[in-house]
């Protein structure tokens, strides 16, 4: 997999480059956003850390170029830990979100956990779901919603997946986070019920058979009338 690390701290590009080498990646590292963007239609990398605080262009602003133009997976990298940054990154398509300083060890872990759900979205799993007046197709990261396709980050999109692929099956949100993050967000289960308002907000329905319902005290589930509860 090869991977592009955009950063302007040139001991963070080092030491994550000699981390991710030793295992086995192919890394090209970027000290700005405006170089890495230069590249990334050449290189097409299959995943990009990103810091956000540069000079002359953020990695708010390399984030946003990227989404118009791909899915590929992107973890953001910043000293402000505070959620309404967290929520931002997000927002903007972000899959991954780690606060500085952090350990070279859990940066692997975490680009590993991306790896295999891409392995697991792209290979073994179904990559098509149809309900009444929904179509989530993950060939190409689409959901149609009552015939218009919506406007969704990749998060969110695999959120409503994995819930959709799962119907009436409840699930705790620390299990939604190892599902669909595949890690421990550290107890930070807020973002769980961030990305499902989102997904809400863009699936209104109260005419269509399924529904996606809080369980409270417990976490969410796809609902669909007509099919037996199985979890």
């Amino acid at each position: 997999m090869k991977i592009f690390i955009v950063d302007d701290d040139f001991n963070v590009r080092e030491i994550l480059t000699l981390y991710l080498k030793k295992e086995g990646y192919e890394v090209l590292s970027y000290k700005a956003g405006d170089e890495a963007l230069s590249a990334f239609t050449q290189e097409k990398p299959e995943l990009i850390i990103l810091d956000i605080m540069m000079p002359n262009m953020s990695g708010w602003d390399v984030l946003t170029e990227i989404r118009k133009v791909s899915k590929v997976p992107v973890m953001m990298l910043s000293a402000k830990g505070e959620t309404i940054n967290k929520v931002l990154g997000f927002d903007l398509g972000a899959d991954d979100y780690v606060v500085k300083p952090f350990d070279t060890k859990e940066i692997v872990a975490r680009v590993k956990a991306i790896e295999r759900r891409m392995v697991d979205i792209n290979g073994k799993e179904a990559k098509q779901f149809n309900y009444e007046n929904l179509s989530i197709d993950m060939n190409d990261y689409t959901v149609v919603f009552r015939g218009e396709k919506l406007d969704m980050p990749p998060k969110e999109i695999e959120l409503l997946r994995f819930l959709a692929s799962n119907p009436n099956v409840v699930f705790k949100r620390e299990q939604l986070l190892e599902q669909v993050w595949g890690f421990d967000f550290f107890g930070d289960t807020r973002t769980i019920d961030v990305h499902i308002k989102r997904i809400r907000e863009k699936l209104r329905t109260d005419t269509e058979n399924w529904s996606i319902q809080t369980v409270w005290g417990i976490g969410y589930k796809f609902e669909v009338k007509g099919k037996n509860d199985i979890g």
